[in-house]
């Protein structure tokens, strides 16, 4: 068995996953709260003779982690567009009844007075969704502790729940994340303030993206280089053997 081809071919499979995560990456940086993945490389033990010290052999993999870093808070004066500041997440209702968790703030209310997210999933308050009243035409202001009011009245507090390892939620996708991992423990949001009239924006930089995605390619064609002078080498030494003088 030749190792430098399953290694060629592994390293190949590693920096794929690399580009798919910076082109990932790219099509979230234009979104408010996206968070960015990260790809991590380490060695495999792949082979190991029975009984033989020694004879086993490393591959490469790669692996990938969400980056919580917090995006910059650009000011947009819309009255229910909010920013944190720290490391909670506001939560969402998804339409199993289910909780999701965002940075996205670019909240909307629907024509029946609810506050939804971009994607329509209704924005938890404590004590339910936020409710608004369609007919009034009171401002809507929102406090640092993420009370919400609608002129005088009080309509609830933006739930905003904090995570200690918040790299383990699970992406689905539009800056929406999954507590799926049972390592996560949600609790309420003592770090964390509302900003009204701002927008967090994605923590990815599309230029340090577009470099790390040529060094992938290069990485990509060099292997794919071994691999190749490896595979012409297997058969010139096949047909050499095969042909005795």
């Amino acid at each position: 068995m030749d190792v430098s081809l399953y290694q060629a071919a592994a390293a190949m499979n590693a920096t794929a996953r690399w580009q798919e995560l910076i082109a990932d990456n790219l099509a979230g940086a234009s979104t408010p709260g996206s968070r960015r993945s990260e790809v991590s490389f380490s060695s495999v033990q792949a082979g190991l003779a029975s009984g033989v010290p020694g004879s086993g052999y490393v591959i490469p993999s790669a692996s990938s982690s969400l980056n919580f870093e917090p995006g910059e808070n650009r000011p947009t004066g819309g009255a229910t567009d909010l920013a944190l500041e720290g490391p909670g997440m506001f939560t969402v209702q998804l339409p199993g009844g289910q909780k999701a968790y965002t940075r996205d703030g670019e909240f909307q209310v629907s024509a029946q007075g609810q506050l939804l997210t971009t994607q329509g999933f209704p924005v938890l308050g404590d004590s339910g969704p936020i409710q608004l009243d369609s007919g009034n035409s009171s401002p809507i202001t929102v406090a640092a502790t993420g009370e919400i009011s609608q002129g005088s009245e009080r309509k609830g507090k933006i739930q905003v729940t904090e995570f200690d390892s918040p790299n383990l939620l699970t992406a689905m996708g539009g800056s929406l994340y999954r507590a799926d991992d049972p390592a996560l423990k949600p609790t309420a949001a003592t770090a964390t303030q509302v900003r009204q009239g701002f927008v967090e924006s994605s923590n990815t930089s599309p230029t340090a993206e577009m470099a790390s995605l040529i060094t992938a390619m290069r990485l990509f064609e060099s292997n794919q280089k071994v691999l190749q002078m490896q595979s012409d080498r297997m058969s010139k030494e096949i047909s050499d053997l095969g042909s005795p003088a």
